[in-house]
């Protein structure tokens, strides 16, 4: 693939601005040698060349534990790479960016927080993206903004709880045929957890974004090949099946 212009996108800029702000500096495992701004990898397995971009109608928006941008592991950063429309925000229960609810007040914008329905009123959960009991407006007439709560399984539940700006959003609760994800960067804290690229990916495919969503899918996976390559010291194959698909998923028609 050939490369393609790599502007700070979303979680790129809160990274940025979060390592500004830290008192000490964030040294993640590998860092001595040396890692990609644009794909965080070192430059032996560097991504920047297969990074693919799909137009979608529906926009991302992710809000994010603490120190969660600056995990090299983290896949709230995949999602920017490829939904255009994708904004991060770190969480803060009290000191909120004004930026966030200005974003969900958009009136172009259905937003749907995403999160599993068995923790909330089944007054506010949603299925799919026509049954919306709380919006203002026909939701046709919107675009779906999926809000996203990324972080470890217990920093997504405090979230969920401890942010009033989104008690009146509807919950889109998805329920996949598939049951058991594919990350394999971090362990899952519960059974069908999913990681946030995985998530997005699911909801793309329900605005009817398939090929967002399987390009979402299969970036996923390259990106696990490259991040593994380097961690087990194993040599990179970029003739795999999972490169294969992403290049044939990034051709033009």
């Amino acid at each position: 693939m050939n490369p393609v212009s790599l502007p700070g996108h979303a979680v790129s800029r809160l990274r940025t601005a979060r390592l500004a702000a830290s008192a000490k500096p964030f040294v993640a495992r590998g860092s001595g040698l040396g890692r990609c701004a644009g794909c965080r990898l070192i430059a032996s397995h560097c991504l920047c060349a297969w990074r693919p971009r799909t137009p979608t109608r529906a926009g991302v928006c992710l809000i994010m534990g603490d120190i969660e941008a600056l995990k090299p592991s983290n896949t709230g950063w995949l999602v920017a790479d490829v939904v255009a429309d994708t904004w991060a925000f770190k969480w803060s229960r009290t000191d909120v960016d004004p930026g966030l609810p200005a974003l969900l007040a958009d009136p172009q914008w259905q937003p749907y927080l995403v999160f599993p329905g068995e923790f909330v009123p089944p007054g506010r959960v949603v299925t799919d993206l026509q049954a919306c009991p709380v919006a203002p407006t026909p939701v046709g007439d919107r675009r779906p903004l999926f809000v996203l709560l990324d972080g470890t399984w217990s920093e997504a539940r405090k979230m969920f709880r401890k942010s009033p700006y989104l008690d009146q959003l509807p919950v889109l609760s998805l329920h996949p045929e598939q049951t058991v994800s594919n990350y394999r960067l971090r362990r899952a804290f519960r059974d069908g957890h999913f990681c946030t690229s995985e998530v997005a990916a699911l909801c793309l495919d329900l605005a009817g974004e398939s090929r967002a969503a399987q390009t979402l899918a299969a970036w996923l996976d390259v990106f696990t090949a490259h991040y593994l390559s380097v961690k087990r010291s194993t040599p990179l194959d970029t003739a795999s099946e999972a490169h294969g698909r992403l290049q044939a998923l990034c051709a033009p028609d």
